[in-house]
This record gives C-alpha cells, structure tokens and sequence, in this order.
C-alpha cells in the first residue's frame, strides 16, 4: 500500500470486502456515495471493458455517454495504473467473486 491512503482507507476496502451480495452493495454504496458518484464509477468501469474490446473512443462515448477527457483517463489506467480494472473485469468474466 502506497502512503496516499490512510487507515480510514483501508476500513473502507475491508467494510466493502465484507459485503455478500449486489443487494448489499447497493445498499452500503447508496448510503456512502452520491448517485451521481455511483453512476460516474459504474460508467468508467463499463468504459473499461469496452477499451478491452478496442472500441474506439467515438464508439465508446455514444455508447455510454462518457466524455472523451473520462475515456482518455480511464485508457491512462491500463498504461500506468495498478492493474485494477483488468483484474475485476477479468474475474467479472470468470463469473468469480
């Protein structure tokens, strides 16, 4: 773990960790985040999944409505970033947990 999270970080991974079901996660995500946040987290994911299967950005904004500045950062994330996309959209598509 990186100095830029703190304790409170991790109590919030770990209280999601603990979460058993979509239900659930609906329930504590609704509670701790805007709808808007939700939404805005939920559409770089699905922008994610679409970069995986080379759509273009075009395409992927009509398709989920994303900005083009949202694609740009969330394409930056397979380059630099920690791997975290394409390990849950990967056991997504496992069917795993």
């Amino acid at each position: 773990m990186q100095n830029k999270y703190s304790a409170f970080t991790d109590k919030l991974f770990e209280a999601i960790l603990t979460l058993n079901s979509v239900e659930e996660c609906y329930n504590f995500f609704e509670d701790i985040c805007t709808i808007k946040e939700i939404q805005d987290m939920s559409q770089r994911l699905e922008v994610a999944q679409l970069l995986l299967e080379n759509k273009s950005y075009i395409e992927i904004s009509k398709e989920t409505g994303a900005s083009t500045a949202t694609i740009s950062r969330v394409n930056k994330c397979f380059t630099y970033g920690s791997g975290g996309y394409k390990a849950a959209l990967a056991r997504l598509k496992k069917g795993e947990k």
